[in-house]
């Protein structure tokens, strides 16, 4: 077992989302998970019934306990819920600017229920900086940059303005696209990489988001460079999605168990 990564993101009651997806993304890919719960969903496969947010003292908590102890080799941002959560959250890792953060910008659900209050996306931008890589899908680029994103194009574009308000790189993810390819765009400082996929017709797609990102921490816990572990995580959740166990009447989960060579 190798690479530490704390999961800061919310609860899934289906399983298939939030730190549960994040839980076993990274014990498939061989790491330690450790986490701290932002909010407590009540959700399945058809949608989000209700949330109930754990106190700013007791994710702040959560943080501390685990940084002070077991340690992380890379840091996974989910679900921040609100502006005071992510306020604690920040201020809880300013002790720690040498672990890599990777930020999912959760917005909204793949039901679409909303899954952060108003302001969220202000917020988001105002900790840009603190992300090493942050990974929107086209409807969360676009709020963070008031960019239509509808090409391969205008996800470049989206990927370099994000860049400009303080992230080191950013993956504009291609799920919400309607090509019959499936590209990721990573934008870094130093280059840009265009990842094609097959796009795969199936409703079983419920915590994509969640996966991906924490693929993506796990590599980096790893050692691999952003490049390696954006290309290993991607590979994985094709495979996840492709070997979905066909559970729930709406959005099912992926198979986070599948093997990898």
């Amino acid at each position: 077992m190798k690479g530490r990564v704390l999961i800061i993101a919310g609860s899934d009651s289906s399983g298939g989302a939030g730190v549960q997806a994040d839980i076993k993304t990274v014990s498939a890919l061989g790491g330690y998970a450790a986490t701290a719960i932002t909010a407590i969903t009540v959700q399945n496969t058809m949608g989000l019934k209700d949330i109930h947010s754990v106190p700013v003292d007791i994710i702040s908590g959560q943080i501390k306990a685990v940084l002070e102890d077991i340690g992380a080799d890379a840091i996974k941002i989910g679900m921040i819920g609100t502006p005071a959560v992510a306020e604690a959250i920040f201020a809880s890792l300013a002790d720690y600017p040498d672990i890599p953060v990777v930020l999912d910008p959760v917005l909204v659900a793949t039901s679409g229920d909303a899954l952060a209050s108003d302001g969220m996306t202000q917020t988001l931008k105002a900790v840009l900086p603190r992300a090493d890589v942050i990974t929107p899908n086209m409807p969360e680029a676009t709020a963070l940059t008031s960019l239509p994103i509808t090409t391969p194009e205008s996800q470049l574009a989206a990927g370099r303005a994000l860049l400009s308000l303080g992230a080191k790189a950013a993956l504009v993810k291609g799920g919400h696209g309607r090509d019959e390819k499936l590209l990721d765009v990573l934008v870094t400082r130093d280059e840009t990489k265009r990842f094609t996929s097959e796009r795969i017709k199936t409703r079983h797609t419920h915590g994509t988001g969640c996966t991906l990102a924490s693929a993506i921490a796990t590599g980096l816990a790893q050692e691999m460079d952003l490049l390696m572990a954006t290309r290993r995580a991607i590979v994985y959740v094709q495979k996840a999605i492709r070997e979905a166990p066909g559970y729930g009447k709406g959005n099912g989960p992926l198979n986070h168990s599948v093997e990898m060579e």
